[in-house]
């Protein structure tokens, strides 16, 4: 067993408020009541804030991936043609439910850390104009990247085809404006920037997106939008749901709107730059070419063994961050500052990477980011 506080600063699961946690402890109610219904009619209410649409939004007893896999299955058929930007763990995971369900999938291959071109995305629309739908994220986590979804949807919304945006990590840290932009669904999750456990997904269809679920035909049962179309008219759900987490939900998202969703915004935006200051200020590189508000991707320094400096600030300074995913396994660092995180959190993370930097031979003058972040912080831009 471990002693001492941890802190978690990895990208999901985050830090889930006490007051969130204690809400869990309550004896728990039926979801076929007028108490239940009116604690979902109030969650469902108040995240159509949050995602910026007068859409319903729906509630699944699912992970974000779950989510992911609604959103395709209820507004494609067999054999339509989609275009899936890749540039990172997520973009490969539209692309793998894709193929699972048999689609072409016509590829925007982008190089992980970079953001995709708005413009090139263009003209795949102009060159495959029988393309149904566009996947891609509003925050590639694996590479700590900001795609630029309004001018994304710029181009798409002219098109036939319909723009899902995977905004699991980035809903509530990024700005995100699905009607105002144009966005066509938008898919989020319960451990990011909602500040609660694992277990609940939220999805948005617009009234395009609408238009291609009457002629989809990929099958779907669970997952089938119309159950859950029919059941948000009655604030009911149409199978048994997550009830303590949509309990939880409730107070995690007074917290946010006491807060104001664009002050979150602006908070995760400020947290966001203390901690590339401190990254630099240690003397480390970026990895991303468009950082966001989600996580920092800091490269390994040469030398370095990335899993083994992974470990040592976890167990040695108790402070759990990530590491990289698939090829970039060993090469980056990620250190989130998402949901119920603000200025400590971060002091904390910069100082926890100076000391186990140090303690594997790295030449880092310690407090260096420390006090870049400070300086940042003081200032509040």
């Amino acid at each position: 067993m471990l002693f001492g506080k941890h802190y978690l600063m990895a990208p999901g699961p985050t830090a889930v408020p006490e007051s969130v946690l204690l809400e869990a402890a309550k004896p728990i109610i039926h979801h076929r009541t007028p108490d239940f219904s009116q604690i979902l009619w109030s969650v469902s209410d108040d995240l159509k804030k949050i995602f910026k649409t007068r859409n319903p939004v729906y509630i699944l007893a699912a992970s974000g991936t779950g989510a992911m896999e609604f959103a395709l299955v209820n507004t494609c058929s067999n054999g339509d043609r989609v275009l899936v930007v890749v540039g990172g763990k997520f973009g490969e995971r539209w692309l793998q439910i894709a193929k699972a369900y048999g689609l072409d999938a016509v590829v925007y291959e982008v190089e992980w850390g970079s953001a995709p071109i708005p413009e090139k995305i263009g003209e795949y629309l102009e060159e495959h104009p029988d393309i149904k739908a566009v996947f891609t994220t509003l925050f590639e986590t694996s590479t700590g990247t900001t795609y630029d979804i309004e001018r994304i949807a710029k181009y798409v919304r002219h098109s036939g085809a319909i723009l899902v945006v995977d905004a699991v990590s980035g809903i509530a840290a990024c700005d995100l404006q699905m009607d105002s932009w144009g966005v066509d669904i938008v898919v989020a999750s319960s451990q990011k920037a909602f500040m609660l456990p694992p277990g609940l997904s939220f999805v948005a269809f617009s009234k395009k997106a609408f238009g291609l679920v009457e002629k989809s035909n990929l099958p779907s049962y669970y997952f089938s939008v119309s159950g859950y179309k029919d059941a948000y008219l009655s604030n009911t759900t149409p199978f048994t749901p997550a009830v303590s987490l949509v309990v939880q939900l409730k107070e995690s998202l007074s917290m946010i709107l006491e807060e104001g969703i664009d002050n979150v915004i602006s908070r995760h935006a400020l947290l966001a730059s203390a901690t590339r200051a401190a990254v630099k200020g240690v003397g480390l590189e970026l990895f991303s070419s468009n950082p966001g508000n989600v996580c920092t991707a800091v490269k390994v320094p040469e030398g370095i063994d990335g899993e083994k400096l992974l470990s040592r600030i976890k167990d040695k300074y108790k402070v759990t961050i990530s590491g990289g995913q698939g090829k970039l396994k060993g090469k980056i660092l990620r250190i989130a500052h998402l949901g119920y995180a603000y200025a400590f959190d971060v002091i904390v993370a910069i100082s926890a990477l100076e000391m186990a930097l140090k303690d594997e031979g790295y030449p880092v003058e310690l407090g260096s980011g420390v006090r870049a972040a400070e300086l940042v912080l003081r200032e509040g831009k």
